[in-house]
């Protein structure tokens, strides 16, 4: 994706539509931060190329190469933030895994069949016991509601 020489300020919240981009350019504009959650989920970028003055996002460590080139910085390949030594490693909580979610940015998958808050519920959403209950109630209740009405209920 070549945004270079756009005039852009920020970079455009559109961009992250764009999650599947291998390179981006986005020299000669004036850009004055890089925020790292503009890249959320940009797990392909391997090649970006930004101004001299602006950090990589993640930071250099999040790169397997930074140098600056003529008029830009290029951050080349993406390092897995996941891959670290176990000291370093992600707090991702128990029953669950780490996986990367752009440049220095991670996430926590729940393993199967563990799901919620934390990976701390097991199994699956209870869909027959939900709807039993909550068509139960909608049957009482309208029945409840048609028997206490009706009497207001002109007849032609």
């Amino acid at each position: 994706v070549d945004l270079s020489n756009c005039s852009l300020h920020d970079v455009p919240p559109e961009l992250a539509e764009a999650t599947t981009a291998i390179v981006l350019d986005l020299t000669e504009n004036p850009l004055t931060t890089l925020p790292n959650e503009s890249f959320l989920g940009f797990t392909h970028l391997q090649l970006l190329a930004v101004l001299p003055v602006l950090e990589c996002p993640g930071g250099s460590d999040a790169w397997q190469e930074v140098r600056v080139d003529g008029s830009s910085r290029l951050c080349h390949g993406q390092r897995n933030p996941c891959n670290v030594s176990a000291e370093l490693a992600w707090p991702c909580p128990e029953n669950s895994a780490c996986a990367p979610d752009g440049p220095g940015l991670i996430q926590c998958l729940c393993d199967s069949p563990f799901h919620g808050y934390k990976c701390l519920r097991e199994g699956t959403f209870p869909v027959l016991l939900f709807s039993g209950i909550l068509g139960t109630a909608t049957i009482s209740l309208s029945l409840l509601l048609w028997g206490t009405q009706r009497r207001k209920a002109k007849s032609p």
